[in-house]
């Protein structure tokens, strides 16, 4: 649809519902997608929001204002069925002056009565939720890790932080924190200190390391390895012992060892992109986990020099 309004897009994803027997009853939120800028491109973006779309049937409306500097002028495309898994896809790309309030090219696409998330894909704004599209959102997902200056922008987002704010970053660190948790169940011995290896330059890492700081109320110790991308060991020190963990680069398999206990390895792969969105999607309250992390415990990494 060239040189179009929301009107008419509207319109016309009414007229596709009736002819194909769709309908909207189904979809349980409005997932807006802001892609301009991201590094993995459009399709990428709404292939992962197809896949979360399984288990979150949705309206995914995609907004990539990397057009021309022009008159101002909208062209859309809209995905209903195949091509859209579980949802139905409006992509829209706004040119000129009307790439500047890209809420009010949104908000008459927004379905009724149904929560609204919003994705940065890309640089997030300085305060997601002031920004125009993050104060009508339930939830606000940034990926910091794939904007420039990760680390600095992820302390910006913790300054920053509202009740529904999170970060694909944190859906990163679920397996590492799921066996973790499980390695302490049964451990009374006290933790006398915590030291988390791996990439510095991943948010992950430093949002891992920021969740062990709040749960045991300490310092954790970041030891960087130059050629590591994710998370790659973990050892925490207890009175009776030390529970280590390690994943070397490019294995899908962390081996554990623990006091008392034999050791074992678990399966752990890299998650996928929509993996991460997924699980994001599967919460429209507030993360009070995350929220003490970001704000408690990533003050309290120490990054080794």
């Amino acid at each position: 649809m060239s040189e179009t309004t929301t009107a008419e897009i509207g319109a016309r994803l009414v007229a596709l519902r009736e002819e194909g027997g769709a309908v909207a009853l189904g979809r349980v939120l409005t997932l807006v997608i802001v892609a301009t800028g991201s590094p993995v491109g459009t399709d990428a973006l709404i292939d992962a929001a197809n896949q979360a779309s399984k288990e979150h049937p949705c309206r995914v409306i995609v907004v990539d204002a990397s057009g021309e500097h022009g008159d101002a002028g909208l062209d859309a495309e809209i995905r209903i069925g195949g091509d859209a898994g579980a949802s139905e896809v409006v992509l829209l790309h706004p040119t000129g002056d009307a790439r500047a309030e890209l809420d009010t090219l949104v908000i008459p696409l927004l379905l009724p009565d149904a929560p609204i998330v919003v994705w940065w894909p890309a640089q997030p704004p300085e305060h997601p939720g002031e920004d125009p599209l993050g104060r009508m959102a339930q939830r606000r997902i940034s990926d910091v890790g794939e904007s420039s200056d990760a680390i600095a922008q992820l302390a910006r987002l913790g300054e920053k932080y509202t009740p529904g704010d999170t970060d694909l970053s944190w859906a990163r660190t679920t397996l590492w924190r799921g066996i973790t948790a499980a390695a302490m169940d049964d451990v009374s011995s006290p933790v006398r200190a915590v030291t988390v290896r791996g990439a510095g330059h991943r948010p992950s890492t430093h949002l891992f390391a920021a969740w062990l700081a709040a749960a045991f109320d300490l310092d954790v110790t970041l030891v960087e390895e130059p050629d590591a991308t994710v998370i790659t060991g973990l050892d925490i020190e207890l009175a009776d012992g030390t529970i280590s963990m390690r994943r070397p680069e490019g294995e899908v398999v962390v081996s554990i060892t623990q006091p008392g206990q034999p050791d074992h390895q678990l399966a752990m792969p890299k998650r996928p992109l929509q993996d991460c969105l997924m699980e994001d999607l599967r919460r429209m309250d507030p993360d009070a986990t995350y929220q003490r992390t970001v704000l408690h415990g990533l003050p309290r990494v120490q990054v080794a020099s």
